[in-house]
């Protein structure tokens, strides 16, 4: 989600047209901290042109050391300028900006904080959410699950923004660089943007076969078996170019 609320501050936003505005705070923008924020605005605006997000649901987030950049709240990707970075310290505390940063703070920095993460990509995509709503993880039915440690759970229903679904969290993502969020949508992580957005997009192409598989009347998806997908799990370590 990506609704207006308190910011982790404690100063509420005040509405101006169609953004959250305060009172202009922190630091001044570093160069790394400017082009990182370039990458996660496009990133932001690539979930909506592949149709994993609608309006302004679901948030991004990029790790720049000890600051974190991240979507802000309500304000429609295809308008955030240069000039609207935001950024949060580890505990939450805004050091960069004027704009409310996402609801879903919460979530992003409970993966900085319990994992190695260099960015999160939460979304709202279509086929991932409807299979949160029936099983308590993704079945088997791809190998490529595997490249996102092994099969993909769901994290039990709580409110967006909340502690307690950044925790649920945390309990699906345990060993995984993915998982779903029942009734909600997904969340991934990444050394960078582009590997936690291709997670995304990998984890909605699967979540859409095992859909499509599972719709034929009179028949069941063969799976794969656990043995299987450890295999693939070796085979993938050196997967790509190496140097």
């Amino acid at each position: 989600m990506a609704e207006e609320q308190r910011d982790p501050g404690g100063v509420r936003g005040v509405r101006e047209g169609a953004q959250d505005v305060r009172e202009s705070r922190g630091r001044s923008v570093r160069p790394e901290e400017a082009h990182a924020w370039e990458a996660l605005v496009a990133t932001a605006r690539r979930t909506v042109s592949d149709g994993l997000v609608v309006g302004t649901s679901g948030n991004v987030s990029v790790r720049v050391e000890d600051t974190v950049l991240v979507t802000p709240s309500g304000v429609p990707y295809d308008r955030l300028a240069p000039d609207d970075v935001t950024g949060v310290d580890l505990d939450g505390r805004q050091v960069l900006g004027a704009l409310v940063p996402t609801s879903e703070l919460p979530m992003h920095l409970a993966v900085y904080r319990a994992t190695d993460a260099g960015a999160v990509v939460h979304t709202h995509a279509v086929h991932a959410t409807a299979v949160s709503t029936l099983v308590p993880e993704l079945p088997a039915i791809h190998y490529m699950a595997a490249a996102l440690g092994g099969a993909v759970r769901v994290a039990p229903y709580a409110t967006y923004g909340t502690d307690e679904l950044a925790e649920n969290m945390l309990h699906a993502l345990a060993d995984r660089s993915a998982c779903l969020l029942q009734n909600h949508g997904t969340l991934t992580y990444g050394a960078t943007l582009d590997q936690a957005y291709d997670r995304t997009a990998q984890l909605e192409w699967m979540c859409r076969l095992w859909l499509t598989a599972s719709s034929v009347p009179g028949l069941s998806p063969a799976l794969l078996s656990e043995a299987q997908m450890a295999e693939v799990g070796e085979r993938l370590r050196g997967y790509g170019q190496r140097g």
